[in-house]
């Protein structure tokens, strides 16, 4: 037996001491793999999957998640939360996330009760421990679980144990709030992140799925896999003209190649440990 099955036996013995949950479905590989071994170890009556729309992701994913989870034969519930109506979330920053992830456990877990559904559980993995994380404060603050975290599941493995249960999208690329394309401390519009939006879809069927637009001012950062780098340089014409037709003004590579989470590299060790 591997360490990565090691894990998820130990995560079937957390889940089968719930007895009866929700799960924070985004439709990524984490709370789907999440979501999958719960149906199959509790019964899908007693499972509830909540997924939860906003500005700040594509509309596209949320109706992704819903089919997902359809063809999972989970029971699903879609609502939806506003959280540009939020002043403190709209002022992008660094504890906006605190209050994005409070806004949202709190629209799920009402979703939840609703339907008779008391423990909520969420899609944190170990790796997450790895980066800036605001929102673990919500998450403990509203008493949500993080299984997978909670038994040290880190993403490589759940790939394999996904795989291994024929989850579709075992190898789904990770997608996250649109609020991470901009510096902390700039406003965001829904203007503003509908260009985010349109450049980073005309990217991904242009053959670049893994991809940042980065938003400073008037510039267009983008964001993609070192390899693939001259790859977009020889398209670097058709993307400026498109990106500065939707309201860019200026258009750049980033020679560093993608990274998650990189507008928090500006955030001293300070600022991390005084909103964690």
């Amino acid at each position: 037996m591997t360490s990565a099955e090691e894990k998820e036996n130990k995560l079937i013995n957390v889940l089968e001491s719930e007895k009866k949950v929700a799960i924070a479905y985004s439709g990524g590989i984490d709370s789907t793999y999440l979501l999958k071994v719960a149906i199959d170890e509790l019964g899908k009556e007693n499972v509830l999957a909540v997924v939860v729309n906003s500005e700040l992701f594509s509309d596209e994913e949320y109706r992704k998640a819903l089919k997902l989870a359809k063809e999972l034969d989970a029971n699903a519930v879609g609502v939806q939360m506003q959280e540009l109506a939020d002043a403190r979330i709209a002022a992008n920053t660094p504890k906006s996330w605190y209050y994005s992830k409070k806004l949202l456990y709190k629209t799920i877990r009402s979703a939840a009760t609703d339907k008779g559904f008391e423990t909520i559980l969420d899609g944190m993995i170990a790796d997450d421990n790895d980066d800036f994380r605001p929102g673990l404060k919500a998450r403990t603050e509203e008493n949500v679980i993080s299984p997978l975290q909670e038994v040290e599941l880190y993403k490589k493995e759940i790939r394999e144990l996904a795989k291994l249960r024929s989850i579709s999208n075992w190898n789904k690329v990770a997608s996250c709030s649109v609020a991470s394309r901009f510096p902390y401390g700039t406003k965001l519009t829904m203007a503003a992140v509908n260009e985010v939006f349109e450049g980073e879809k005309w990217l991904r069927n242009a053959g670049f799925p893994v991809v940042r637009v980065r938003v400073h001012g008037d510039l267009a950062r983008v964001e993609v896999p070192e390899g693939k780098i001259i790859e977009l340089l020889a398209r670097k014409d058709e993307m400026s003209s498109f990106l500065k037709s939707i309201g860019f003004n200026y258009v750049t590579i980033d020679i560093d190649g993608f990274e998650s989470g990189r507008m928090n590299k500006v955030l001293d060790v300070k600022e991390k440990v005084a909103l964690s």
